[in-house]
């Protein structure tokens, strides 16, 4: 029987997600893309997924407005909510990541919806950097939403940072290393990333989308830690970057002050390729890496975990590295 997959977000992962569930030929999902502006995506989508009829008419919806919601999400027996923005006062971080993640999350319960809610490693309510204090009061809403008999209607990823084609990440400092005569690390750049790949993401997605009882009593309730199979630090990020665009530039290791000083300037300016916030400094004092299985309860299961048991037949490793995909992309 088709089933209808709403992805709340038209951006990079969206994409992605769209197109792995649209490509597989042993599903029968239909999916339908709902933003603000999601028509753009839709359009490419059709041109380009190998069975476009499982894309539907895209939907133009304002998660900040609950009203609607429910009208795009009838019907759906899985919503992706992919809420989050990169840049913000602390007024417009409330109000998408938390409040808007919650008006999503009612929206699906409302109308009988499983929920896939993408949420961020360092979530974490007590911190004083917006991104990750919302990141996680948008994951207690959500759970309080689905609280009680649903509670396992509701999977959360926490992605580390997420890799791929047109990721605003490796390729924005791969620019940046065309005009900058260095390229800055602060702090000496040994704080620790575990990059993901979008497509290993969106399978995870599709995994879940599956609602096999098998796969839903694994993954209902539970928070699963998105980590690739390298765990870098900043400064060897950049040197990953330099050694796959084959540019030669010295790698600058600035202090944590300096780093603030010039995001306390240009957070005045329209966002660019040079924007660097305080917050996104103050982020780099800390990993962002998959916890241990020590550290983490019973409502985690690790995502390795996952990938493995349910990978595509054929395949070398259930992760992709990054030492096999960034060529595929970075100039």
């Amino acid at each position: 029987m088709n089933s209808r997959v709403v992805i709340c977000g038209a951006g990079f992962l969206g994409k992605h997600i769209a197109q792995t569930l649209a490509s597989r030929s042993t599903l029968t999902h239909h999916i339908q893309l709902a933003s603000r502006n999601p028509q753009k995506l839709h359009a490419l989508l059709k041109e380009t997924v190998p069975y476009p009829p499982r894309i539907l008419p895209p939907a133009s919806i304002d998660i900040t407005d609950s009203s609607t919601l429910r009208p795009a999400f009838s019907g759906a027996s899985l919503i992706v909510s992919l809420v989050g923005i990169m840049h913000g006062s602390p007024a417009d971080f409330e109000r998408i990541q938390w409040k808007g993640a919650e008006n999503v999350a009612k929206a699906a319960k409302e109308v009988g919806a499983r929920l896939v809610h993408v949420s961020a490693i360092g979530a974490d309510r007590e911190s004083h950097i917006p991104y990750n204090r919302t990141k996680a009061l948008g994951e207690e809403a959500v759970r309080d939403v689905f609280k009680g008999k649903t509670e396992k209607d509701v999977v959360v990823l926490r992605p580390s940072i997420v890799f791929g084609p047109e990721d605003d990440f490796f390729n924005r400092f791969s620019k940046l290393s065309k005009f900058l005569p260095f390229l800055p690390v602060f702090g000496g750049g040994t704080s620790r990333f575990q990059p993901v790949y979008v497509g290993d993401i969106a399978r995870a997605v599709e995994i879940i989308a599956r609602n096999d009882p098998a796969i839903n009593a694994m993954v209902g309730g539970k928070t699963i830690e998105c980590g690739g199979p390298d765990v870098l630090t900043y400064k060897e990020i950049m040197k990953l970057v330099l050694k796959h665009n084959q540019r030669t530039r010295p790698i600058v290791s600035l202090p944590f002050w300096m780093g603030k000083l010039q995001g306390a300037v240009m957070e005045r300016f329209p966002v660019n390729l040079f924007t660097v916030t305080r917050a996104q400094v103050e982020q780099l004092k800390s990993d962002n890496v998959v916890e241990s299985s020590s550290s983490t309860g019973a409502d985690y299961i690790p995502f390795d975990t996952l990938m493995e048991k349910y990978a595509v037949p054929g395949t070398r490793s259930p992760l992709n590295s990054v030492h096999d995909i960034l060529p595929q992309y970075l100039p």
